[in-house]
């Protein structure tokens, strides 16, 4: 159940350019946030932005009550929230959306994130660990300075391979060649995902040739949070034929095969 509360900064760190930690003490949120759900934050006093921001859960504390969202400077929201200062005071709604699910029956998962899409990934990557399944997580970027989110996944002990598009670091190419060599050579029950939406087309077919079932979480411009605005609606296919998905209640998370991408809807 969500609830908005009065949380307080106690962590803000830039890790790689234009690339953001905020940890703040929430309590609440923190007690109930699941793998996959995301919160909204109140990024001024004003009405300039008017309007909240939502940001996946990059980690969890729920000893110290504390939730540590990444993010990456976009706009002007996300502009303000990087000059916010440790012990301010911060207005945050959460936990909201879908959550991804635990497949406690799977032997190995893969875990395949792009760009800022690790952030949901990290706190699952945790999770997963210490439910005792196998991980691995494989992780692209453009190049090596934005491959954000290893320290935290060796923090874990959970393993990872990177890609980067100009060969910087790793594999020379998309995460998703990554994925394709990665298929071939290791076993994979079950497959999470978050990124930019052709990579998720990409993921979804490899995953779907494959019989591997699986999750991804869509990013979109979720103005409310809660359903109510209908601006983050998305095409999903139904056993009738298709219908809109509000993204920020009825996901971020769907199931692999579940969300009809803009390529095919124009096919």
């Amino acid at each position: 159940m969500s609830s908005v509360e009065k949380a307080l900064v106690i962590r803000h760190r830039e890790v790689v350019p234009d690339y953001y930690e905020l940890e703040f003490i929430a309590p609440e949120i923190a007690l109930e946030v699941l793998p996959g759900q995301f919160v909204n934050i109140r990024i001024s006093d004003s009405l300039d932005p008017l309007l909240r921001r939502p940001f996946s859960v990059y980690d969890v504390d729920k000893k110290l009550g504390s939730i540590t969202v990444f993010y990456k400077v976009v706009g002007k929201g996300t502009k303000l929230l990087s000059q916010m200062p440790i012990q301010k005071p911060l207005d945050v709604m959460g936990p909201l959306g879908r959550s991804f699910s635990i497949p406690t029956e799977a032997d190995q998962v893969f875990l395949v994130g792009g760009g800022v899409g690790i952030a949901p990934l990290v706190y699952l990557s945790r999770v997963l660990s210490s439910e005792g399944i196998k991980t691995k997580v494989l992780m692209g970027a453009s190049t090596a300075g934005f491959l954000a989110g290893k320290s935290m996944f060796e923090k874990f002990g959970v393993p990872f391979l990177v890609s980067t598009d100009d060969g910087s670091e790793g594999l020379k190419g998309r995460v998703t060649q990554l994925l394709a060599e990665q298929l071939l050579i290791d076993k994979c029950d079950y497959i999470f995902a978050c990124g930019p939406e052709s990579m998720l087309e990409t993921v979804t077919e490899l995953a779907m040739e494959q019989n591997i079932k699986g999750e991804i979480s869509l990013e979109g411009h979720m103005a409310c949070g809660v359903g109510a605005c209908l601006g983050c609606a998305h095409l999903v296919k139904t056993g009738e034929g298709q219908r809109y998905a509000k993204i920020c209640s009825e996901g971020p998370v769907f199931k692999i095969g579940e969300v009809l991408f803009h390529s095919q809807d124009e096919r």
